[in-house]
């Protein structure tokens, strides 16, 4: 049965494993950048290569991940594979992660010091 904490029930193991599994796909630092990206807008695999700094045959590998994850969808137009995101909801979680940490480097920056390091642990 779960556990009502602080007004919220427990998810079931099921959402919790869907859950692990996308940000395992997201926990690559190419992964995340193509869903960065994608979130401005749909583009194609070369376009995407180029803004990612990636190979083509890597970022194409990863873009088939996100893709059998549900994550981003791919449509046809003429030779070229057209990419976007499939999931609104994972792209307010990208955003909200990486702001969040781009702001606490740049106030890092901004005072002369180290950033946090806060982790998982929250240490």
């Amino acid at each position: 049965m779960p556990e009502n904490v602080g007004g919220f029930d427990d998810p079931s193991a099921g959402v919790l494993a869907e859950a692990a599994a996308a940000f395992g796909l997201l926990a690559s630092a190419s992964r995340l950048h193509l869903m960065w990206a994608l979130a401005e807008g749909e583009s194609d695999v070369t376009h995407l290569a180029d803004r990612v700094g990636g190979a083509l045959p890597a970022v194409s590998q990863h873009l088939t991940k996100l893709k059998l994850a549900g994550l981003v969808g791919s449509r046809r137009e003429g030779r070229r594979q057209v990419y976007y995101v499939d999931d609104a909801d994972v792209v307010t979680v990208v955003r909200l992660m990486v702001g969040q940490l781009a702001a606490r480097a740049g106030e890092a920056a901004a005072t002369g010091t180290a950033a946090t390091g806060r982790g998982a642990t929250g240490t």
